[in-house]
């Protein structure tokens, strides 16, 4: 699991999923705390969510209606619901992603 966040982050519930997350609940949103080791690639999906997420460490490499985008840290994003897109992470990365339902 992510080493990088406060230990507060760390002690929230792992999230169950496809990724290293924190998950934190809150009203009609997941807040997730997640971190991907270099080379790990997320491959073309889509989801129910709408999605805004910061960068905090390392670099998002973000597919999406057929571009390629790369987000830094201090960088947000967005995936909007039932978006096609592809992720990929070059290099040790942090993030906070926000799915709103």
């Amino acid at each position: 699991m992510p080493r990088s966040f406060p230990d507060r982050i760390r002690s929230l519930p792992e999230y169950q999923g496809r990724f290293d997350a924190y998950q934190l609940s809150a009203d009609d949103c997941e807040v997730l705390f997640a971190s991907y080791p270099a080379g790990t690639s997320i491959p073309p999906h889509t989801h129910d969510t709408d999605n805004h997420g910061i960068i905090t460490r390392g670099e998002l490499i973000l597919t999406m209606n057929g571009r390629t985008r790369r987000y830094r840290a201090g960088d947000w994003y967005h995936v909007p619901a039932h978006a096609e897109h592809a992720a990929r992470f070059e290099v040790e990365t942090d993030e906070i992603e926000f799915w709103f339902d």
